[in-house]
């Protein structure tokens, strides 16, 4: 999936290591003198290393000219970068295999990191090490599996000192995508996992290498007529070998040293039997240092990120920036914060479309039937911010219902959301089946399910309807609508000349992505509109001079209490949270606080002529990410009075 800006970076860099790796299978396979296992070896590295795998191709081991593979690997330096190869590439193709297997089958964190040593392990020592390089090492499989075992347990666990917490922290990060083998950013996790875990292992392998613990690069040329073949590939044509092919040789790890020519081949593999010079205390002296530094890096992560979590836990969250993610985070949290995926939208809504549309009933025996359907669709704040929102009947605000007390209604709901969601009438009395709280009046609606809703309307006034399953983030993304109902006695009703809804909300959009906006570090809203707009592309509602207007508020955000002020003069409080005011209970003021959930009702009359702003007085709440725009922005309309 596409999301952020870094996922680019990570499809160039699959096809730069696709090159790479091609290039070093052709050239490796058409002429240079590696052993098989070798060519192998670093077609894997290359493969998960990317260009920096072919870097350590061309500098350590690709033959300069034809004849020279043994002077130009030589170095010891050259040695540890094939010993280290040797590990990387068989290890690391473990703990791949073993990531994708795990996470697949939605193992927690902590297990998943067992899981891995332990796959890395037994195919570096089992397969790569002791199975491919049996031919070189000579004896039996058995044999190499014991002599191999202290080398490759000492170079896998430096290894996965760097993998595991490189692995750890970005897996459980701010993007989990990387715990998804089927996102892009997985493989890239893989692939710096893995450049980490080769840099770990480097220092370790050159001292073994050096004390012929461990085999480094090698050269394998073909028989020529008269002479032996030699898997080190260093005798002249006389027979003779120099001291620097000696010392080559050495550098191999042989046990025993080049003979003359004529001397026999003391060990069936022809010189490659490890032996070495390290001591059995240096030797569990690093064994000790690399199992401390194994521990410390699969176990310290899990002071800062849940280890407990798995793939399925997380759900490929990415989580707001800034958001602090704790090791006690659980899941559902995570999921919770974490921003609406892209790939999930089901509608794209024109940039000039509005919300709060009156939504029309159809009359079956008597009774008022609502069709609300629940999706995810990009919708446009501005003409150049557009959100990806949860919507009824794809518009944001949801559509305006409009019923009369005493009316009967049906509301016929479904759910095209990925996650389970209900339906609460914000302050409505109806049965308590009817009243949409999850798992506690109602069963969730899952994906692709349904409810009915049915009820008599016993009130009237100002209201509105929500999502009641996590409303901190299926209301903040967009899952509200007005619910307008009249008096049974049209006498009851507060007159106005003019009648506008204004629904607020927050919202957060950052690095593309949309996040529900919430209260806490990182989550906090950066737009906010009126009925889905941000002025200035909020609604300019046109008036005469001495017509009045009622202003509906309603609270449909989660979050900040916005004190909401009109510009040209006072208006009268009439309604509160649907109830009516007496005409001696009403009254005065150019500002009222509206809350999450409260409803003002107030009458406002043009006295003059021009454009009257109607705002929220908290001035960061009348910018668009934080910048202003034609005077303002966010909680915003123009009265333009004529």
């Amino acid at each position: 999936m596409i999301a952020l800006p870094y996922d680019y970076f990570l499809i160039a860099w699959f096809v730069l290591a696709a090159g790479s790796t091609a290039y070093v299978a052709f050239d490796q396979f058409n002429g240079n003198p590696e052993p098989t296992v070798m060519k192998w070896g670093f077609i894997l590295v290359t493969l998960y290393m990317g260009p920096f795998g072919l870097l350590l191709y061309v500098l350590a081991d690709k033959e300069p000219r034809p004849g020279e593979h043994e002077h130009f690997t030589s170095p010891l330096w050259k040695q540890g970068v094939g010993s280290t190869i040797h590990c990387v590439a068989g290890d690391a193709t473990g703990i791949i295999l073993a990531a994708t297997v795990t996470a697949l089958l939605g193992l927690p964190m902590w297990i998943d990191l067992i899981v891995e040593y332990i796959a890395g392990f037994s195919f570096g020592l089992f397969i790569f090490q002791s199975l491919f390089m049996k031919k070189m090492m000579g004896g039996t499989y058995w044999e190499n599996v014991r002599k191999s075992f202290m080398p490759e347990f000492i170079s896998m666990n430096a290894m996965m000192a760097g993998m595991a917490p490189t692995m750890s922290l970005l897996m459980m990060g701010r993007d989990m995508r990387a715990m998804d083998p089927l996102e892009f950013v997985f493989w890239g996790v893989m692939s710096l996992g893995v450049m980490v875990g080769f840099t770990t292992a480097y220092p370790f392998n050159v001292w073994m290498v050096k004390k012929k613990v461990k085999h480094g690069l090698m050269t394998e040329r073909p028989e020529a007529a008269g002479q032996q073949r030699d898997m080190s590939g260093m005798k002249s044509e006389t027979g003779q070998m120099s001291d620097e092919q000696m010392s080559h040789m050495e550098g191999h790890g042989g046990q025993q040293k080049a003979k003359k020519s004529g001397d026999r081949e003391a060990s069936p593999g022809g010189g490659h039997q490890m032996g070495g010079d390290a001591t059995t205390p240096q030797l569990a002296a690093l064994a000790g240092v690399t199992s401390f530094l194994l521990i410390s890096g699969m176990v310290i992560p899990g002071f800062s990120v849940n280890l407990g979590l798995s793939a399925r836990d997380v759900d490929g969250s990415i989580m707001p920036p800034g958001m602090i993610n704790t090791f006690d985070l659980p899941g559902e949290a995570m999921k919770d914060m974490a921003a609406v995926k892209p790939r999930q939208v089901a509608y794209v809504a024109a940039p000039d479309a509005r919300g709060d549309k009156v939504l029309a009933p159809r009359i079956e025996n008597g009774v008022k039937v609502f069709d609300i359907k629940a999706e995810i669709i990009r919708w446009n704040i501005l003409p150049d911010v557009a959100v990806e929102a949860y919507a009824y009947n794809r518009q944001v605000p949801g559509p305006r219902l409009q019923v009369t007390e005493g009316d009967h209604v049906r509301i016929n709901f479904r759910n095209a959301l990925p996650e389970s969601t209900t339906v609460h009438w914000h302050g409505l009395i109806v049965p308590n089946e009817m009243d949409g709280p999850a798992n506690v009046t109602q069963d969730p609606v899952p994906p692709g399910g349904s409810y009915t809703y049915e009820f008599d309307v016993g009130q009237s006034g100002t209201y509105f309807y929500h999502s009641h399953d996590h409303p901190d983030r299926q209301q903040a993304l967009g899952l509200y609508g007005a619910l307008l109902i009249a008096p049974k006695d049209p006498s009851a009703e507060v007159k106005a000349d003019l009648d506008y809804a204004i629904q607020l909300q927050e919202w957060l959009k950052r690095e593309w992505l949309t996040y529900p906006a919430m209260l806490m570090e990182g989550a906090l809203p950066n737009y906010f509109t009126i009925n889905g707009k941000a002025y200035p592309s909020t609604d300019t509602v046109a008036m005469k001079v001495g017509q009045t207007i009622k202003l509906r508020f309603i609270g449909t955000n989660n979050n900040f209490v916005h004190p909401m002020h009109v510009h040209g003069g006072p208006f009268e409080v009439v309604a509160v949270d649907g109830v009516n005011l007496k005409e001696s209970a009403r009254y005065q003021a150019d500002t009222v606080n509206v809350g999450p959930g409260q409803r003002y009702d107030v009458v406002w009359t043009a006295r003059k002529s021009g454009k009257w702003l109607v705002h929220c007085h908290i001035p960061h709440h009348t910018a668009n990410n934080n910048v202003e725009q034609h005077g303002g922005g966010g909680l915003m309309l123009v009265l333009n009075v004529q």
